[in-house]
């Protein structure tokens, strides 16, 4: 009985301490997604105006010819999937690869239909273990992203398109909600859609022509939501990291509670057993 009652309190020191941890790591990403959600949601105002001078500029300027503006018939694909570089966040990455996986598996036939950009490492070692070669990787974001922690994979894939190398670009990322929702999403980048949506041009002009300067900001309007999905999967990370140790702290809890309970009541069978002994032996000697 000694023996077990040992265990079991080696057992609840070992909830206890674990519960410590995760109840850090629930505070850190609480702390780090107040960052996180406010770069996100800062991000998205300079998205929509650099949208909507781009759509001014393409509508009044013939700027559906722009290759980035067409669409051809498909011959490969792209993937630019973002996860993180750590694990313990829930279904933050699992979700988002295993959607990966289930279009590429139901879409393409052979690896020459489709290639795949991984940023985070759990991306990369998650297509790499599955023998999908990778055309280009980045891991080791930091928690606060800049661009140009990006912006070499970003350039590498938005090129790609524009040589031809594939004929449409997809973002795998996880759409942030709040802290608790965060929703995979597959998302077309190239060929970029709605950009003729009837905004004017307006009176300007340009120097040295509207084409010229539509083909400068393309490019970098598509660089620009790749790192507002690295945002965007920045904010959900922590939010599923948050959620996912507060979750782990209310079951250790719960489970210190129950080994707790079967203490107590081993040591009360223990000093009940003792007390019997002793009654039994004072008896016997009578």
């Amino acid at each position: 009985m000694a023996k077990g009652m040992r265990e079991i309190k080696r057992s609840i020191r070992s909830k206890q301490n674990m519960k410590q941890i995760t109840k850090a790591m629930e505070m850190v990403a609480a702390s780090k997604l107040r960052r996180a959600q406010e770069a996100a949601v800062s991000a998205r105002p300079y998205t929509d105006k650099l949208k909507e001078v781009v759509s001014g500029i393409a509508s009044g300027s013939g700027g559906s010819k722009h290759p980035m503006l067409q669409s051809r018939p498909i011959k490969r694909t792209a993937y630019l999937v973002i996860t993180s570089d750590r694990g313990l966040a829930g279904g933050y990455n699992s979700n988002i690869l295993r959607k990966v996986l289930q279009t590429i598996k139901e879409n393409h036939k052979s690896p020459e239909e489709y290639a795949v950009f991984a940023i985070g490492r759990k991306g990369r070692d998650f297509f790499t273990r599955r023998g999908i070669p990778l055309v280009d990787e980045v891991t080791g974001v930091a928690d606060s992203p800049k661009f140009h922690d990006i912006k070499e994979i970003a350039a590498k894939a938005v090129g790609g398109f524009e040589a031809g190398s594939y004929d449409e670009l997809y973002l795998a990322y996880n759409e942030f909600r709040n802290a608790i929702v965060q929703v995979p999403t597959l998302k077309r980048l190239l060929p970029l859609g709605d950009m003729e949506s009837g905004v004017g041009k307006g009176d300007y002009e340009y120097e040295p022509s509207a084409e010229e300067v539509l083909n400068v900001l393309l490019p970098k309007y598509a660089e620009t939501l790749v790192f507002s999905a690295v945002l965007e999967g920045k904010a959900s990370e922590f939010g599923a990291r948050m959620t996912a140790m507060g979750n782990a702290t209310k079951n250790a809890t719960k489970m210190i509670a129950e080994l707790t309970l079967h203490y107590n009541r081993a040591r009360q069978a223990a000093i009940t057993q003792e007390i019997s002994e002793i009654v039994a032996g004072a008896n016997a000697q009578q």
